[in-house]
């Protein structure tokens, strides 16, 4: 049982939940609808718990791949952001299936790094972001990955997460990737790597692990996450990492019988 993991949760009303490309995409690269139906179903449990919930939901790749599977091993970037424009739409409509049936509508914001730093932008979308919430629809948030370039182009829904948490002055921010949390070394080429549940100081914590590379359909890795964190913390923003391939994990983090990382506000 991870008593600090549930206490944290249960005590957070705004919650931000970030679900990586990997937990979203099956082995052969397709949508893991089978997920999405029952995320909707442990969002509206948290909705009628009384809390609010706002997602950033990577795999516009992966749904374009679904759709246009010919596409899949082209890396020209104009064929990925094509890519990504087409499987933005099914990525939308799988998402909107699986929330309607819990009876919740919900809204898309595709961002960029330029809409944080523009101070009248940032505006907006906070305001979008209170509007949505506050009449009971669930924002979906992804980086606008279609017109994204190096210079505008934050680069992974890891730090995309901990910039939408910031701006909603949320509560918590949850990240859902393929690992149960951070570990001392990595678990799957090393058995005796030790599972880290909660984080004080980030950069002892970097002085104490082997930070790996990045996974097969997702832009991130440990590091993303790390960096994640550091940008939440100092908000006073805790983050919680979690397994997203383990059954139930929001109903599991919530009452404590799930694993994580919990990196501690500061």
């Amino acid at each position: 049982m991870s008593e600090a993991i549930s206490k944290t949760f249960k005590e957070a009303r705004k919650i931000v939940i970030k679900i990586g490309s990997n937990t979203l995409a099956k082995e052969d690269g397709t949508q893991n609808t089978e997920f999405m139906q029952n995320f909707a179903r442990q969002c509206r449990n948290l909705i009628d718990l009384g809390k609010q919930v706002i997602l950033v939901s990577s795999g516009a790749q992966v749904s374009g791949i679904s759709i246009t599977r010919e596409w899949a091993r082209k890396k020209d970037v104009h064929f990925r952001q094509a890519l990504c424009a087409i499987g933005q739409v099914e990525l939308m409509s799988q998402w909107r299936k699986a929330f309607s049936l819990q009876n919740l509508h919900i809204g898309q914001l595709l961002l960029t790094k330029d809409d944080f730093k523009n101070d009248h932008r940032s505006l907006n979308i906070r305001n979008t972001m209170f509007t949505l919430v506050d009449e009971g629809i669930v924002p979906i948030v992804n980086e606008n990955d279609s017109v994204s370039i190096d210079e505008f182009s934050i680069g992974d829904n890891d730090n995309l997460s901990a910039l939408s948490a910031i701006l909603w002055s949320a509560d918590l921010l949850i990240l859902l990737s393929d690992i149960d949390g951070v570990y001392s070394d990595n678990p799957k080429t090393n058995p005796d790597a030790r599972l880290i549940e909660t984080v004080e100081n980030i950069q002892n914590l970097r002085n104490s692990i082997k930070i790996g590379s990045t996974n097969s359909f997702g832009t991130g890795g440990i590091e993303t996450k790390i960096q994640a964190a550091e940008k939440t913390t100092v908000y006073g923003i805790p983050l919680l990492l979690a397994n997203g391939s383990t059954p139930d994990i929001i109903d599991g983090l919530l009452n404590g019988s799930a694993k994580g990382t919990l990196f501690l506000a500061q």
